[in-house]
């Protein structure tokens, strides 16, 4: 049985979704999951269980914003830790994601160093 900490990657954009696996699975050492497709996540959620769920803001058909808050009303998957991933950072924008159950926020572009040092005090608990 794999101890690996798991984690869901919903991204549309191939390159960001390249970029999120190839850090977090190659030197983060995460066993990843991703879909691009957001009426799938809370059926993946439910199934896989993951320690994390990192989620893409502007999605095509239903936003990271309508998921957040599907994955957060359901039993079964409202205790999943839920980043958003957002292009569009503004001021306030933190606030605003916590403020509608989000565990946290990490802004795109990525730095690597940075993106990974969030990812391990997110699922330690922190940040």
């Amino acid at each position: 049985m794999s101890s690996k900490q798991k984690i869901l990657i919903v991204e549309d954009n191939p390159a960001n979704l390249e970029l999120f696996m190839d850090i977090l699975d190659n030197i983060g050492g995460y066993e990843c999951l991703y879909t691009t497709n957001g009426e799938e996540v809370l059926d993946i959620a439910k199934r896989e269980k993951p320690d994390l769920v990192l989620l893409d803001i502007q999605l095509p058909g239903v936003d990271g914003l309508t998921i957040g808050s599907m994955l957060k009303s359901n039993a079964d998957t409202k205790h999943l830790k839920i980043i958003a991933l957002t292009a569009h950072a503004l001021k306030g924008d933190k606030e605003m994601f916590l403020e509608k159950g989000f565990d946290g926020y990490i802004p795109k572009p990525i730095k690597m160093k940075e993106f990974l040092s969030a990812i391990e005090g997110y699922l330690k608990g922190g940040l």
